[in-house]
């Protein structure tokens, strides 16, 4: 069974303590179920864009939305493929969590994989481990920065991997050093002919859902990587081989998640309007028309019945009325005036 070789440093346990800060501001901030929906299709859009760009992919964020979007755009066949494919991962992602399975399986890393290169590779390569001796070059020197292991190791490896990834002995640490040793691991063994990055970035991001740390989904550790490329394989070349030291990397991989989660945090407090809404203690059950008013009044301050009815015009008034008590009882706005000249705006 794989044995990682690293030490729980200073910044490892300031990075994690950081982690742990914002993921409870985060999952706990008032309204945050008002932003859950636009904050979880920015992330998925930023995700697909940062890890197939940093493989190359040079479709910009708006040209990967119009994709997803299902709009025809100019481009290489490939590089709209690989943007189609990797929102089929973030599906499987999603679909994986919410199901009854709790352990990550050779099968599943196949089935990322055959997703990720689905009508890009042939299919005797797709979930299949390759067949070939392979070397990582640097992109600009072509200087070999990796060997990796012989082509015969690989499924023995892997699933040395996946078993360590599931053994009772790792019970107790920490899920972002789990997700942080399978990533640098995984890329270590290149167990597939391409796509090895993605499919690393992937899994370990479905380790840290599993573990609790799926963190509403606001966030997109791919962005940070796509941000400064060469510090990211920087980090993954500082651990020489399977068991190289990895602390180094785990520095880096943790540092990378308290830095994308500190930046959720901080727009979570920003559209929350500095907790106008702190009295209303946590999350808030919203429909679509509350998100609706809510959201009038975050832009224009307050709303008037003529402007509710603008803004839903195929409800009743007695709906809507019934939705604005919900939300005074809530605490959430406040009524002002009298009569015609009534409005709401949200409490103090």
């Amino acid at each position: 069974m794989i044995e990682p070789n690293y030490s729980i440093s200073h910044r490892i346990l300031k990075h994690i303590s950081q982690i742990e800060a914002a993921k409870e501001v985060i999952e706990n901030a008032p309204l945050v179920p008002f932003w859950e929906r636009q904050f979880r299709e920015e992330k998925a859009l930023r995700q697909i864009h940062h890890s197939t760009k940093l493989e190359g992919n040079m479709l910009s964020l708006d040209e990967v939305e119009a994709v997803l979007s299902g709009e025809k755009i100019v481009a290489k066949r490939r590089e709209i493929q690989e943007v189609i494919n990797y929102r089929k991962v973030t599906e499987y992602i999603d679909m994986f969590q919410s199901s009854d399975k709790t352990q990550i399986s050779e099968d599943t890393i196949k089935t990322v994989h055959s997703l990720l290169v689905h009508e890009i590779l042939p299919d005797k390569w797709s979930g299949e481990y390759r067949k070939a001796n392979v070397v990582i070059e640097a992109s600009d020197t072509k200087e070999v920065t990796h060997r990796a292991p012989d082509f015969e190791a690989v499924p023995e490896l892997v699933r040395s991997l996946v078993d360590w990834l599931n053994s009772e002995e790792i019970a107790d640490v920490h899920p972002i050093l789990k997700s942080g040793i399978f990533h640098v691991i995984f890329a270590k063994i290149h167990p597939f002919i391409e796509a090895n990055g993605r499919t690393s970035r992937a899994v370990s991001t479905l380790i840290l859902y599993l573990e609790g740390y799926d963190i509403k989904k606001f966030f997109s550790l791919d962005e940070y990587y796509d941000e400064d490329p060469l510090s990211y394989y920087l980090a993954l070349q500082s651990v020489q081989g399977i068991d190289g030291d990895m602390t180094e990397w785990l520095e880096f991989f943790s540092e990378g998640l308290a830095v994308e989660l500190d930046r959720v945090k901080r727009r979570v407090l920003e559209m929350s309007k500095e907790y106008k809404t702190r009295k209303s203690k946590g999350q808030i059950a919203l429909n679509e028309r509350q998100e609706l008013i809510l959201h009038y009044l975050e832009d224009h301050g307050q709303i008037r019945n003529k402007d509710w009815r603008e803004l839903i015009p195929d409800v009743s008034d007695d709906t809507v009325l019934r939705d604005l008590k919900d939300l005074m009882d809530k605490e959430v706005i406040e009524k002002k005036g009298k009569t015609k000249a009534a409005y709401y705006q949200l409490t103090d």
